[in-house]
This record gives structure tokens, sequence and C-alpha cells, in this order.
């Protein structure tokens, strides 16, 4: 629906892990508490020649934003199944960014339609691979 860019505040270790291209963003959601945006459950792989002050994968990470983008962005997150969606993280100026999109849940019926294509294409799948099977 909408789409806000964000800073966020990292530790030294994860901006290496990030540079380096160590993000998984697959579970990931942003959430507003106590007029503070978060970024929770991204993963930032530990930093490969870190020390023991390298950082926890799965920590909280706060988001960088005006009060006024936070107010906006929580008006529309307290409608009903709307949420914060990290779509991607990127460097901008030698600084870590993450894009942030205001979206819609799925329905029910959305998720099983979801399932049946995926189960569909994993058919194929195993088809062909049966089919190559066959001729060697």
């Amino acid at each position: 629906m909408e789409t806000v860019e964000a800073g966020l505040q990292l530790l030294g270790t994860e901006v290496k892990s990030v540079k380096t291209g160590k993000v998984q963003l697959k579970e990931a959601y942003a959430d507003i508490v106590g007029n503070e945006a978060w970024l929770m459950n991204a993963h930032i792989s530990e930093y490969s020649h870190g020390n023991r002050e390298n950082h926890q994968p799965m920590r909280k990470r706060k988001l960088l934003l005006h009060r006024n983008e936070i107010d906006k962005l929580q008006g529309k997150v307290k409608e009903k199944g709307l949420s914060l969606v990290p779509l991607k993280l990127y460097l901008k100026n030698g600084r870590v960014k993450v894009e942030l999109a205001v979206a819609r849940g799925k329905k029910m019926h959305d998720k099983r339609e979801a399932e049946r294509a995926r189960e569909a294409s994993e058919e194929a799948r195993q088809a062909v691979r049966r089919s190559k099977a066959n001729w060697d």
C-alpha cells in the first residue's frame, strides 16, 4: 500500500555482516512500541572476524524515523489487518537502510490458493525428474 525508507541503529559487526550480505528478512516485521519503531526477527549473521563482542543475530533493532513518520505508520497499523513488513535492506551513502511497506495480510482463501499452486509446481517438478530418470 505504501513504502517508507528508514535507517537502522546497528552495531559495528552488524554493519560488516550486512555489507557482506549475511542478512535474512524472511520472517521479519516491524512494530511500534512506546513511540519507537523496531525491526523484529531480522536475522543478521554474526561477523566471521568478530570477537567476543560480536552481536546477537536475532536481536530487535531500532528503526530511525521522524516522529511524524512513526505517528503516521502507527495510525495505519492500528487499522484492521495492516502490518509493517521490511521489503529490502540496502546500503545508501555508506548507511544501512530498510524499506518498509504497509501491507495487508493474506486472507485464508488466499493462503489456500498459494498452497495449491506450490503443490502443483512441486508435482510438476517431480514428474519432470521421473521422466528424466526413465530416459537414463
